[in-house]
C-alpha cells in the first residue's frame, strides 16, 4: 500500500486577527470595525457576554478591544468614539465584576477601554474609580487581582488627566486608599502600597505627593508599615516612608514626629533589609535618609533623593 503524506490545510484566517499564515490589513480591520459600530455588536457583546459559552466570551473580548482600540489615518478611535457616546456599556463592564463567570473578561474589555484618554476620564470623572475599592477586596483571588489590574492602569496610564482627577479629589481619593493599607489581605495591603509608592513619585503629582507627605496620618500610618510582619510589605513602605524624609519642606508637625522618634528610627534603619545591600539604589537611598533623621534638630535639611522612581525634591 502506498503511502500518502497527509494534506496540509492552511487555518482559516480570521477576519480581524488574521492567523498564523495570513496577515490582516489594518485598513481591512478599520473597515470591519466600522461595520460593527454600525450594527451595535459592541453593545450587544456586552449586554450578552454572560448568554456565551466560555470560549464565546473570550472571542467577544477579543473582537470588543480590537474595535476599541484600532484608529485610522487621523489618529482617530471610532470604537472609543462609540463607546464614549455611550458610556452605560463601561458601566455595564464595571458591574460585570459582580457575575463571576464574566468577570474577567469584562475586566480585560475595560482595560482596552482605559487605553483611550477620554474613556479613561470618564471613569474618573464619572465616580465609578471610587467603585474600585471595593471590588479589590472581594474575597475571589482572581476577580479582586484582576480588579487591582485594572484599578493600576486607569490611574497610571494617562498621567496628566490622573493628576487633574487626584488633585481634584484628593480627599475623597486618599481616605478610600488609606484603607487599603489596612486591608486584611497581605496582597492587597502589597498590591497597593506598591502602587502608592508609584503615584507619589511620578513627577506628573508632585503637588499631590507634597499634600500627602504634610499630613502626620499619613506618616505614621507608613512608620507602622515600617514593622510590618512581612518584609516585602516593609519594603515598600520605606519607598513612601523615604518622601516624608527627602521632603525640603517638611512641616513641622512632621518634623516633631520624626524627631521624637530619631534614635528609635535610626536604630532600627541601620539594620534594615541589610541582604538587599548589593541594591546599590536601595542603600545608597537608605543611606540619605539615615543621613537626613541623623541632622533633624541640628541645623537646616539639605538632603534630596534622586532615582530612577523620581525625585522627592
Amino acid at each position: 500500500m502506498q503511502d500518502y503524506a497527509p494534506m496540509w490545510i492552511p487555518t482559516p484566517a480570521h477576519p480581524v486577527f488574521g492567523s498564523a499564515e495570513v496577515e490582516v490589513s489594518k485598513a481591512k480591520v478599520l473597515e470591519i470595525a466600522k461595520e460593527l459600530l454600525k450594527t451595535d455588536l459592541l453593545y450587544l457583546l456586552v449586554k450578552h457576554l454572560v448568554d456565551l459559552d466560555f470560549e464565546a466570551r473570550k472571542d467577544a473580548a477579543q473582537v470588543f478591544g480590537a474595535a476599541v482600540r484600532i484608529k485610522d489615518a487621523e489618529d482617530k478611535a471610532p470604537g472609543s468614539a462609540y463607546v464614549l457616546q455611550r458610556p452605560y456599556i463601561m458601566n455595564m463592564l464595571f458591574l460585570g465584576y459582580g457575575e463571576p463567570s464574566i468577570a474577567l473578561n469584562c475586566g480585560s474589555m475595560l482595560r482596552d477601554c482605559i487605553r483611550d484618554e477620554s474613556l479613561a476620564r470618564y471613569l474618573l470623572d464619572s465616580g465609578i474609580v471610587l467603585d474600585f475599592f471595593e471590588k479589590v477586596e472581594v474575597a475571589n483571588f482572581e476577580i479582586a487581582s484582576d480588579a487591582f489590574s485594572t484599578f493600576k492602569d486607569l490611574l497610571t496610564r494617562h498621567k496628566a488627566v490622573v493628576a487633574h482627577y487626584l488633585q481634584e479629589n484628593y480627599q475623597t481619593f486618599f481616605t478610600q486608599y488609606m484603607k487599603l493599607l489596612q486591608s486584611g489581605n497581605y496582597v492587597t495591603r502589597r498590591q497597593s502600597l506598591k502602587l502608592l509608592g508609584e503615584l507619589l513619585l511620578d513627577r506628573s503629582n508632585v503637588k499631590v505627593m507634597v499634600r500627602f507627605v504634610s499630613e502626620v496620618q499619613h506618616l505614621m500610618m507608613m512608620m507602622m508599615l515600617l514593622k510590618d510582619q512581612s518584609r516585602s510589605i516593609q519594603f515598600e513602605a520605606f519607598h513612601v516612608f523615604k518622601v516624608f524624609v527627602a521632603n525640603p519642606n517638611k512641616p513641622l508637625s512632621i518634623i516633631d514626629i520624626l524627631t521624637n522618634n530619631k534614635e528609635k528610627l535610626l536604630k532600627y534603619l541601620e539594620e534594615f533589609h541589610t541582604d538587599k545591600d548589593e541594591d546599590e539604589q536601595f542603600k545608597e537611598e537608605k543611606a540619605v535618609i539615615i543621613k537626613e533623621i541623623s541632622m533633624l534638630g541640628t541645623g537646616p535639611s539639605s538632603q534630596s533623593l534622586h532615582g530612577s522612581n523620581g525625585s522627592a525634591s
